[in-house]
């Protein structure tokens, strides 16, 4: 069986020692290359073609995230495994948006560490538990937008209509024409397939407006 080809960027010589170790111990692992910086990173995965490269964040000069946008960028195919101690929402989407495949913590155990290259190298994506569960919460606290067919300002309208606000006090809230108004109020009527106000009052208060 090929082996999977690894790089490891980063700083700390110790950390690069263990993975070395950690890989040369592992029969279906090669460890290909080692980079101390986000510069060497790029050239390094770029002339070993690796399989996966484990990346930590914050080296000198190049960010990690940087980096693992030219990697990704100039081959799709090498896949890059975070491996950091950071776990803030920031880094961990940056990360995620740059193209990497996985995203573990520096506290990871080994066979963690181990499975994660394993999952990546195969193409799937992995996050420790850590992650998973920051992952989730931010998800699920992001409730999807109500009527997202209606323009901004016809979510405007829709919501001071739930309000119980006439026309008229709409194009005083809004600081537009009446005419104007009376648009906005017959577009929303057409997307959210209804014929009165008191319907759209009834549509709009159930998804929680007003």
């Amino acid at each position: 069986m090929t082996p999977i080809r690894v790089v490891v960027a980063d700083d700390h010589p110790f950390f690069r020692q263990g993975v070395r170790m950690l890989v040369d111990g592992s029969d279906d692992l090669e460890l290909v290359g080692e980079a101390a910086d986000g510069d060497d990173a790029v050239m390094t995965a770029l002339a070993t073609r690796p399989d996966v490269v484990l990346m930590d964040l914050r080296m000198p000069g190049l960010s990690g995230i940087e980096a693992t946008r030219r990697i990704v960028g100039a081959d799709p195919d090498v896949r890059v495994l975070v491996l950091t101690m950071y776990e803030d929402d920031d880094s961990v989407f940056a990360a995620m948006r740059a193209g990497a495949r996985g995203y573990l913590l520096k506290g990871s155990g080994e066979e963690e560490v181990l499975r994660a290259i394993r999952a990546v190298a195969s193409g799937d994506a992995i996050f420790g538990p850590a992650i998973a569960v920051r992952l989730t919460a931010y998800f699920s606290s992001q409730s999807p937008k109500a009527f997202p067919e209606l323009t901004d300002r016809e979510r405007d309208v829709l919501q001071l209509l739930a309000q119980g606000r006439n026309n008229q006090a709409i194009a005083r809230e809004l600081t537009v024409s009446l005419k104007t108004v009376r648009n906005h109020v017959s577009n929303l009527f057409n997307k959210l397939q209804v014929v009165d106000r008191g319907q759209a009052i009834v549509k709009a208060r159930e998804a929680g407006m007003g």
